[in-house]
């Protein structure tokens, strides 16, 4: 992991192997358009970014939320492949209690099987719990529906083992969904975890997945 801007500051990069994590920059415009412009992204996102003016909103969202500390979403660039744009990688911090968060993510369409959703979350998780350690994070939640098979994949993947099974939610939700938990390492194992927040699907956002070889994602839906 590289940091050039404090533990959570705008200018932090992460790394895994060839990829690199980084904050989105306005020049990514046109590649966020052409990852957008893609039916199996459509099927789980819930802001769109079809236009110019929603992909410039879109990443307003993104700088905003670097801004209040809620949201920290990284563009995902494969250096082997002269930075190629690839994903996008989040962690939110929205929620009521500084000992959890949540992850999301997506791959374009272009980059799908080539292992970049577990690479990426794994550098993430490393980075969320040792940069918010004194602020008392120890546990990372990962959402996705039932019918996110690969999503399922990227979550064991990377550590993140199934908590619970999350009752559909129609008509917004048609299906059940899954919940993924990872702990921090320092946290005790017999001491107990966190109990479960309530699963607010309005706020939790279970989107941006991986169906079949598709957006690698799970709760990235905005």
């Amino acid at each position: 992991m590289n940091d050039h801007g404090g533990t959570h500051g705008p200018g932090i990069t992460l790394t895994a192997g060839p990829l690199l994590m980084r904050p989105w920059r306005e020049e990514d415009v046109p590649v966020l358009l052409k990852a957008y412009d893609d039916p199996a992204m459509r099927q789980w996102i819930r802001l769109p970014a079809s236009t110019p003016e929603e992909a410039a909103r879109w990443l307003e969202l993104q700088h905003e939320g670097w801004k209040s500390g809620t949201r920290f979403s990284f563009a995902v660039t494969d250096t082997a492949r002269g930075g190629e744009l690839v994903g996008n990688l989040v962690l939110k911090r929205p929620g009521p209690g500084p000992e959890r968060a949540e992850v999301g993510y997506w791959t374009a369409a272009w980059a799908r099987g080539r292992g970049v959703a577990p690479q990426a979350l794994e550098a993430l998780t490393d980075w969320a719990f040792t940069a918010f350690a004194d602020e008392g994070l120890v546990r990372l939640e990962l959402l996705h529906q039932v019918d996110n098979e690969a999503s399922c994949r990227v979550a064991e993947k990377a550590g993140y083992a199934f908590a619970e099974l999350l009752s559909a939610l129609p008509p917004e939700f048609p299906l059940d969904g899954h919940l993924h938990v990872r702990r921090a390492p320092s946290a005790s194992a017999s001491a107990p975890a966190p109990a479960p927040a309530p699963y607010d699907r309005v706020t939790a956002q279970r989107g941006e997945a991986e169906p079949g070889v598709s957006p690698a994602g799970s709760s990235d839906s905005r």
